[in-house]
């Protein structure tokens, strides 16, 4: 009995060690590094690394932003993680020189904890049309004096000008935007202004406008100046304890930086072409078996990939178009006519392609330039081979024959038949002159089997 109770005694005294020591060790803090633009591969990133930091304990997560902007599909996928997070996420734009434009306003604005580190910059939200890369046409808006209040009524929002589809685009922005501001009880005055005229503003700005909460110059500072803080957390209100908080880094999984790489809108653009001359190769010399499953599997992934991306389906055809003109010039050259239109149409298909007004979602121009450019010479190339064919000398038929050169093999007597060889056959022939045996001759024309022959 007394075995026991000293036993149990030894397990309660572990135990308490045990809680003892992981009361003490410092909270964990997850960092999740957000470069570049914002698209499906980041949000699916920010998804994952979410649920990996709150599965192993983390008091807190910080998204650490320096994006230029981004789809807005994949940024409210991220702030709908974001304000289903059961722990605080904190925002910092870093390290200085980076920048939350556009899509990165609105992560910054949905942040419990939104930071700068000193000579980084947001703004610029405004929404630009699926077309182009111009931006919406913005009606102007009545300036109103940050922290007043906006009635944000549609009739205040939509303003003079543009269409109804615009101000459709344009106030659901603004609304967004507005929302998130109203959330965290941050600025909605100049969230609207960010939107409709596309405004900026600096760390030091942004502090005194109340539209972020801290400038810290790293993270350490960041986590010190945010401890004992107060945020809300869904329907609760939590402390932040971060000072001396440990960091870990959450990076990309293997699925993540590859659908990273395949919805780069270059990649999928050379995909796509990679697998489309692929499959027309496969079909010119069947059997070949590796152009086929290469080009195959590119063009799947590329679909793969477009169905993520901002693509502009006429752009899609104009390509598509282009490339089917140029292999019919090629099959059936006409001198130019659907080889030259099939460039044209294929450069604006590539052009319009991709959403250009998104920023980091185009197609490289560089790239489109040398495609054409490499398409233009081709085309070029099987013109001038065309002319050369129809001027060249034809090696068939009487043709062939006339101006040829060839050697009597015996003396020859005017209007008499002799033997000649000629481009390395044996043929009769005759002259109106005489010509000794060996003479060098050239054919003048053909009668049947007979040559008339002269001398060269």
């Amino acid at each position: 009995m007394s075995l026991l109770s000293i036993a149990a005694l030894l397990l309660g005294m572990a135990s308490a060690v045990r809680a003892a020591t992981v009361a003490d060790a410092p909270p964990m803090v997850a960092r999740i590094a957000l470069d570049g633009a914002i698209g499906p591969a980041t949000a699916e990133y920010v998804h994952d690394a979410s649920r990996q930091a709150v599965a192993a304990g983390a008091r807190a997560i910080v998204l650490q932003l320096d994006t230029p902007g981004g789809l807005a599909g994949s940024m409210r996928e991220i702030i709908a993680d974001m304000l289903a997070s059961p722990v605080p996420v904190l925002v910092y734009v870093a390290p200085g020189g980076a920048r939350a434009a556009s899509a990165g306003t609105y992560i910054l604005y949905a942040a419990q904890l939104a930071a700068m580190a000193p000579g980084t910059h947001l703004g610029a939200a405004t929404p630009v049309s699926l077309g182009g890369g111009t931006p919406l046409p913005l009606p102007k808006a009545t300036p109103v004096p940050a922290g007043a209040a906006s009635s944000g009524s549609p009739s205040s929002l939509a303003g003079p000008g543009g269409d109804a589809e615009t101000h459709k685009v344009l106030n659901d922005a603004i609304a967004y935007l507005r929302s998130l501001a109203q959330l965290r009880g941050r600025n909605a005055a100049w969230a609207e202004q960010a939107v409709r005229g596309a405004a900026t503003l600096t760390a030091t700005e942004a502090k005194q406008q109340r539209v972020i909460d801290l400038i810290a110059t790293d993270l350490p500072d960041l986590l010190a100046q945010a401890d004992g803080r107060t945020v809300r957390v869904g329907e609760r209100e939590v402390t932040l304890h971060l000072r001396g908080a440990t960091v870990r880094d959450f990076a990309p999984g293997a699925r993540v930086r590859f659908l990273s790489v395949i919805t780069d809108p270059t990649i999928a653009y050379l995909l796509l072409l990679a697998g489309i001359f692929g499959l027309l190769l496969e079909a010119l010399h069947p059997g070949a078996m590796l152009p086929g499953i290469v080009g195959g599997i590119c063009l799947l992934v590329a679909f793969y990939a477009l169905q993520l991306l901002p693509v502009n389906y006429a752009g899609l055809a104009l390509m598509a178009l282009g490339i089917g003109l140029l292999v019919a010039e090629a099959l059936t050259p006409t001198i130019g006519a659907l080889g030259v239109g099939g460039v044209i149409s294929f450069v604006l298909g590539s052009v319009m392609l991709m959403h250009s007004g998104t920023p980091g979602y185009a197609v490289n121009i560089g790239v489109i330039a040398g495609i054409a450019v490499a398409a233009s010479l081709l085309l070029a190339l099987l013109l001038w081979l065309v002319l050369a064919a129809r001027r060249a000398r034809r090696i068939s038929g009487d043709d062939a024959l006339r101006d040829a050169e060839g050697e009597l093999l015996a003396a020859l007597e005017p209007g008499a038949e002799g033997w000649a060889r000629v481009l390395g056959e044996r043929w009769r022939v005759r002259a109106e002159v005489a010509l000794p045996a060996g003479a060098h001759v050239r054919v003048l024309r053909r009668n049947g089997l007979l040559l008339w022959v002269a001398p060269a």
